[in-house]
């Protein structure tokens, strides 16, 4: 049974139900229509948690999407599972992809300079001081750019670029 029909809550129910008659009634292809329904299946389940599920709807949306923009945001949530499974490498390279495609989404550049930022912490309580500079460089370089796209978001990290000294080149 498709996840879609066994959503149990009400605003699930009713998303699900408005988005099935937009998605009829909207004149796009076929492939379209299925890679919606996929992606759509794919956020519910990592809603809930279950990231093979959603992973493997992702995968099948990627398949049939063309618009380079939906891909993007595919690609962006497939990054979010490997984020949340601790594969970096896996979930930059999904970023990076996803950016390539829309570079408008400062949630991804946000998602890099996170991982980033991680990394420097690492090498700081490795006693790695250089190495963590420049993972925390690395961090402001992409954090300036989804403060670039959402100036009213992600207020921390313009207090932490300010605190540092890596906001003298601005957002």
């Amino acid at each position: 049974m498709p996840r879609t029909q066994r959503n149990d809550n009400f605003i699930d129910k009713t998303f699900t139900v408005m988005a099935d008659i937009i998605l009829k009634l909207l004149p796009t292809k076929q492939s379209s229509k299925e890679a919606f329904a996929y992606y759509r299946d794919g956020m519910s389940a990592q809603a809930d948690g279950e990231y093979a599920e959603a992973m493997e709807n992702y995968l099948e949306a990627l398949k049939l999407e063309e618009d380079p923009t939906d891909r993007g945001y595919i690609l962006y949530n497939i990054a979010l599972i490997h984020t949340s499974n601790g594969e970096h490498e896996k979930a930059l390279e999904k970023y990076f992809e996803a950016l390539e495609l829309n570079p408008r989404m400062p949630q991804a550049f946000n998602n890099v300079a996170v991982i980033y930022h991680y990394r420097g912490e690492r090498a700081k309580d490795a006693g790695n001081l250089d190495e963590a500079e420049g993972w925390f460089d690395k961090a402001a370089t992409f954090w300036k750019q989804a403060i670039n796209l959402a100036p009213n978001n992600y207020i921390e990290v313009q207090n932490w670029l300010k605190t540092t000294g890596r906001s003298a080149d601005g957002f």
